[in-house]
């Protein structure tokens, strides 16, 4: 339990740091360190990773670096993806999406490692493309609802790229992306739990919840302080460390 709860600030700092990377530990932390069902987990994880990102992106709001015009472009068709990827997500057994996140987690980890090379490439970009946002915005959407994830590490790339946002603009607008995507993603799960008489673990989601806001407000002070890519850096490899992980472990149980 108490691992559980180094990693609910863990997912924080992630958060406020990065704009990314938050829910891609909040899966693992729910089902290997307080042993909740793949099911409930990707559901919790989808309040838990709202609440926190929707508290980091009022720190960026308060210094001005949120982009209103990018949240709807990007934001509304994400949300309306993430209903149905939850939707779809009924018809998966637990077992495979783990497997799937842990497939995300590789291309999220290959995907910071390449980030600084990205960036460069998207600041010198004069032209934006609206077309490109939208469609972002539901690819991401639908990958929130199927395997509980928020999105950032593409979400941040993709502002940079398509919505011509710098660096620090982009974390700010993609936590309250994040936050669209995760509540309309849990609202589904909530109804689909709900019909199978299935009760969320509310002293959890709460209690990380809680502590991933001060991980979270952490993460808002030193992200002026770290350098931003020695973090990607060391997040990545810790990526590819966690996603073999759930691989190992995960994929003997189908044929179990």
């Amino acid at each position: 339990m108490m691992l559980g709860w180094v990693g609910a600030l863990f997912i924080g700092l992630s958060l406020g740091l990065l704009g990314s990377g938050g829910s891609i530990l909040t899966v693992p932390v729910l089902v290997y360190l307080f042993g909740q069902d793949e099911k409930m987990a990707i559901a919790s994880s989808l309040a838990i990773v709202g609440t926190i990102a929707l508290a980091g992106g009022f720190g960026y709001w308060r210094k001005h670096l949120v982009d209103w015009k990018t949240i709807v472009l990007f934001g509304l068709p994400s949300m309306i993806a993430s209903f149905i990827g939850a939707q779809m997500a009924s018809f998966l057994s637990g077992i495979v999406q783990l497997l799937l996140f842990a497939i995300i987690m590789f291309f999220a980890a290959f995907s910071m490692l390449r980030g600084g090379a990205v960036q460069n490439q998207a600041t010198n970009s004069k032209h934006t493309s609206t077309i490109n946002s939208v469609l972002s915005g539901v690819g991401v959407g639908l990958m929130t609802g199927i395997i509980g994830i928020g999105g950032g590490f593409l979400i941040v790339p993709a502002l940079v790229l398509f919505a011509g946002l710098g660096m620090r603009n982009a974390i700010g607008t993609s936590l309250f992306i994040i936050a669209l995507n995760a509540y309309t993603g849990f609202i589904k799960y909530f109804q689909i739990l709900s019909i199978n008489n299935q009760q969320l673990d509310w002293q959890i989601i709460i209690s990380v919840s809680l502590i991933g806001i001060i991980g979270t407000l952490i993460g808002n002070y030193l992200c002026h302080k770290i350098p931003q890519q020695q973090l990607k850096k060391g997040f990545s490899y810790f990526l590819f460390i966690m996603a073999l992980f759930i691989i190992i472990k995960e994929l003997p149980k189908i044929w179990g």
